[in-house]
């Protein structure tokens, strides 16, 4: 599994992370999570995003593997009240918020804490990123990011205060390579790219039952990239492949509750980047018609 350089944090971080929400929310087992993520992480996986509001994520991951702690870098998310009576966003509910994480993932620290989505205007009172940068120097994590997108993210990009940022791309949300990426970039800043197969909205030819996806189905249908007609497997490979050929993205991750899934993604992956043909190719096909309200999915 390949590997790369994430930013000026001095980890050497697989292309293809996993993604936790999909196990937090399925109601997966334990035996299937050791599963699972103890294979991915014998073939190479060294990247395991989660967060606070994902359900029992963290608890999943804090009971299969926490006994390899030292062989994966550990992200999490702050931000949503999930199960504590205050409000999102009070300095005191992350505070709270990141030691309950510690103690579910059964780690004393993680790697990477991100505000979770929250707004420019939150992000402008300061007080949100002040909790985050005391739990770093107390050595509850190692370093901090933002995950979001749009105006947001461009702020928390631009703020220079974080040293990691968690954002769409893919072959339907291109809004980050622009926007946000480049500067990103030039601030040494990691990059971790949710979403990075479009949620495979395209899977079953048919609009999807989830509206979690149909901001990618409708986006779809009208930039029509010829590859989505071949077979699923090849389909999503140019997509996962197109998403990680974005200069300055590190790892994408891809949440799954399938213990076979992540290793198959990683084969998809053993051609390396697209060629430059292909990804301009897709990169025009965007240019060309993705609308001004196109903007980055949270």
């Amino acid at each position: 599994m390949e590997k790369r350089l994430y930013g000026k944090t001095g980890m050497q971080v697989s292309v293809l992370g996993f993604g936790g929400a999909e196990i937090g929310f399925s109601g997966a087992t334990p035996e299937t999570v050791d599963q699972l993520l103890g294979s991915a992480l014998d073939a190479g996986l060294n990247v395991i995003d989660t967060a606070e509001c994902y359900n029992i994520s963290e608890e999943l991951i804090g009971k299969t593997v926490s006994h390899r702690r030292d062989d994966y870098y550990l992200f999490t998310k702050c931000g949503h009240a999930a199960g504590f009576d205050l409000p999102d966003w009070d300095p005191k509910l992350l505070e709270q918020s990141i030691d309950r994480s510690l103690k579910r993932l059964n780690t004393d620290y993680v790697d990477v804490i991100h505000l979770h989505s929250c707004s420019e205007e939150i992000l402008r009172r300061g007080d949100v990123i002040e909790v985050l940068l005391r739990a770093k120097e107390q050595g509850k994590t190692r370093f901090i990011g933002y995950s979001g997108d749009h105006k947001a993210a461009l702020y928390a990009v631009q703020s220079g205060l974080f040293d990691s940022l968690e954002t769409s791309i893919n072959i339907a949300d291109q809004e980050a390579i622009e926007l946000t990426i480049p500067e990103a970039i030039h601030r040494g800043m990691g990059v971790v790219v949710k979403r990075p197969i479009a949620n495979a909205a395209w899977k079953t030819g048919q609009k999807p039952t989830s509206s979690y996806h149909h901001t990618y189905w409708d986006r779809l249908q009208q930039l029509k990239y010829d590859f989505l007609q071949a077979e699923l497997n090849e389909s999503v490979e140019i997509a996962l492949r197109f998403t990680l050929s974005v200069p300055g993205v590190h790892t994408a991750i891809v949440g799954t509750t399938n213990p076979d899934r992540w290793l198959e993604n990683a084969k998809l992956l053993e051609q390396g980047n697209l060629s430059k043909a292909a990804f301009e190719a897709i990169r025009a096909k965007w240019l060309e018609l993705a609308k001004d309200d196109w903007i980055g999915q949270g």
